[in-house]
């Protein structure tokens, strides 16, 4: 069949939006009518050559969609189903889902390949084949794609607002309430308000943070955060430090998440100076991973027993996550409606990056049109 979709042909290039081929599904695999899709900066890493996958590759990660058909032994969905998409894969069975991490699935080895699990793709164009930016391509009306990436959802919610548990509302989420493991009473500061940034400020205050500091530059990111639990917001780093010492009289804040849409060695070192003896920092946002962003000093770290740790997903587990964090919104204790700034067609996908570029959105949501 014939699909639309936004495809990357190579670094410092813009989306592309063309009619591309797709293959039907095979064993394992199901064919999805993509409803909504995330712009989250990931994607746009891409572009900017912070992170190089395999080109040609259709974008997209965070996407929410019905099941239109599938192929042999898939036992996850059924057409018809609604659902909302893991940018990582849950075997299920592999060492990392059988011990509780299904985020660090070994499927995910190949997501920045695009190919599904037998090495193969489902999009091409004038015989050349396109990956799908984490075995999904959600900038696509259509995808086929394995069930380990589909969470099934219920009816009732509009996709254009689930979507957003795909990928940024679980990974702020979890960077804050899993990675971080904020504890009431907990001084935290978060560095960087976008599409995750803003959901760690949510999680934050749902752990029971006392102070959630939230640091970025824009006024329309730092009003955002005050709406969703910041109890503090500030412009800068070192505005933060100078608060930080305030409110907990010298002694610094019990933990620091770093979601900023590129990750360098200042923001960094500001965290690692910010938390207390015994404090963590969380790495959530990304940079080149040729870089060398993380330079600090060891003899602090061990004299201080600070824990700098990484956290991909917010080190949660995506099958149970996702309808988790749903059923939060659902008690009106998670706020996702607020968080879509703008909505745009899949032939705007380029002035939606834009917007997110210059700081305009908390997260732009592509709207497919059928």
């Amino acid at each position: 069949m014939k699909t639309k979709a936004a495809v990357l042909w190579g670094v410092h290039q813009d989306w592309d939006v063309i009619e591309v081929d797709l293959d039907p599904p095979k064993d394992g695999e199901v064919l999805i009518r993509f409803e909504a899709a995330g712009l989250c900066h990931s994607d746009e890493h891409l572009r900017h050559g912070d992170l190089v996958p395999r080109f040609p590759i259709v974008g997209g990660h965070e996407g929410a969609g019905v099941i239109e058909e599938v192929g042999p032994g898939v036992t996850r969905v059924k057409p018809g189903d609604h659902v909302v998409c893991s940018f990582i894969p849950s075997c299920g069975h592999c060492r990392f889902c059988s011990t509780g991490h299904q985020n660090l699935c070994d499927m995910g080895a190949t997501i920045m390949d695009g190919c599904l699990p037998d090495g193969t793709y489902r999009f091409h164009y004038q015989g050349q084949d396109l990956g799908g930016l984490c075995m999904l391509g959600t900038f696509s009306q259509y995808a086929v794609i394995s069930e380990a990436s589909c969470v099934k959802v219920d009816d009732d919610f509009d996709l254009s607002t689930a979507v957003l548990v795909g990928c940024g509302v679980p990974t702020g989420w979890g960077s804050a309430v899993h990675a971080a493991e904020v504890e009431p009473g907990d001084t935290v500061v978060i560095y960087g308000i976008g599409g995750i940034g803003i959901n760690a400020v949510q999680g934050a205050h749902f752990a029971g943070a006392k102070e959630v500091i939230a640091v970025d530059p824009l006024s329309n990111k730092r009003e955002m955060a005050s709406q969703l639990g910041a109890t503090h917001t500030v412009s800068s780093a070192e505005e933060a430090a100078t608060l930080i010492g305030d409110l907990t009289r010298g002694v610094g804040a019990d933990k620091a998440i770093v979601t900023v849409d590129i990750v360098n060695e200042a923001v960094v070192q500001a965290g690692f100076n910010a938390i207390r003896k015994g404090g963590t920092m969380v790495i959530t946002g990304l940079a080149d991973p040729s870089k060398y962003t993380v330079q600090l000093p060891g003899a602090v770290m061990t004299l201080f027993e600070k824990t700098v740790k990484g956290t991909l997903f917010g080190s949660s587990n995506p099958v149970y996550e996702i309808g988790k964090l749903l059923d939060l919104y659902r008690a009106g204790l998670l706020k996702l409606d607020e968080l879509v700034t703008k909505t745009y067609t899949l032939d705007e996908i380029n002035q939606g990056y834009q917007d997110l570029l210059d700081g305009k959105n908390i997260r732009g949501v592509i709207i497919h049109e059928h």
